[in-house]
């Protein structure tokens, strides 16, 4: 192998580690947009259960099975 091809590769390489390291960065802050939507989402599917709750609902719609059809 000559320095041309050695230094292609490195080339290479160099490029394909700083790919690497976007996608890791864009994985690491979709898995915590992930984590503070899933939190939001339970805290609104709670708040609709105490309101349906308190308005005299007996069973929540999220706890109810679904229809026979």
């Amino acid at each position: 192998m000559n320095l041309e091809e050695i230094s292609a590769l490195q080339e290479r390489l160099a490029h394909l580690e700083r790919a690497l390291g976007d996608v890791s960065d864009v994985v690491a802050r979709q898995d915590k947009d992930i984590a503070r939507l899933t939190h939001r989402l339970e805290m609104l599917m709670q708040r609709e259960a105490e309101r349906e709750y308190a308005s005299g609902g007996s069973v929540p719609v999220a706890d109810r099975p679904p229809p026979h059809w």
